[in-house]
């Protein structure tokens, strides 16, 4: 596993839809990402697939993640639920499969359904494996469960204003990539000042500098848009350079702001 397994940026797709959708990732394509990230639970895998198989552009040359939903862990469910989407994807395997969120209250037990996700992996449907939304003491579980070097990536909110610096950490430690999503705080980080003050300096947006301090922590992200110009922009904020100074600076926004919470989200650290 090297930090280039995971291409940075992908192109993130939740609450795109329709023909939205369609001409995002068309536009993202074009602008050359090659990293799309998709879930069952975003019911737009089919459009996904659409777009992909219409583009011209080798599977091979695409990095594709989808993931399994909570509802959908029961072993056998589980397969049957990735047979499904790779059908709606219209490919024979996905690049990545992740487990959405952790079985709220362990109504399944990981013991149940990590070794599922891994045999889906055996058999070809899966090049690499992963969970999303992961706390510390279930990543230490995972790990037990399936062994250090199983779990490519454990995918999570990070943003300036939450660092979740716990969670990277042990996944440092159990050597799993990190991935953030929501990576601009649903576009909250344009209206903060310090990060308005760093953008004037670069002649940037304040979300090329929030996706430019990810990337210096060696975290893979997938920014969202509509907008052709902010598909194009937000590629190009992966050739922006911090300053240690500035990097310090947003290290200083971290307030625990966390945006995806659900009823049925595990207990954060």
């Amino acid at each position: 596993m090297t930090a280039t397994t995971l291409p940075n940026p992908g192109f993130g797709t939740f609450r795109l839809e329709g023909d939205t959708l369609r001409d995002s990732l068309t536009t993202a394509l074009e602008a050359g990402y090659r990293h799309v990230d998709t879930a069952q639970f975003y019911g737009n895998e089919a459009e996904v697939g659409d777009v992909l198989a219409d583009s011209g552009i080798a599977r091979d040359e695409i990095f594709l993640t989808t993931k399994v939903w909570h509802d959908r862990l029961v072993p056998g469910d589980l397969e049957k639920s990735v047979d499904e989407s790779l059908e709606r994807l219209k490919t024979d395997y996905v690049d990545l499969l992740l487990i959405h969120w952790p079985s709220p209250n362990d109504e399944v037990a990981m013991e149940d359904y990590l070794p599922a996700l891994q045999k889906v992996k055996a058999s070809g449907k899966a090049r690499h494996i992963g969970v999303s939304n992961f706390t510390c003491a279930q990543l230490d579980r995972a790990v037990s469960i399936l062994g250090r070097g199983e779990i490519l990536t454990n995918q999570v909110e990070v943003h300036p204003f939450l660092q979740n610096r716990q969670v990277i950490e042990k996944c440092r430690e159990h050597g799993i990539e990190v991935t953030a999503f929501m990576p601009l705080a649903v576009g909250k980080v344009m209206e903060d000042a310090t990060l308005k003050q760093i953008a004037e300096r670069h002649d940037a947006s304040p979300a090329q500098v929030a996706l430019a301090w990810l990337k210096a922590q060696d975290i893979v992200t997938f920014p969202s848009s509509t907008k052709a110009k902010n598909i194009r922009s937000n590629l190009a904020a992966f050739d922006l350079t911090l300053s240690d100074e500035e990097m310090q600076a947003i290290a200083e926004l971290d307030r625990g702001e966390r945006i995806a919470d659900p009823d049925f989200a595990p207990d954060w650290d």
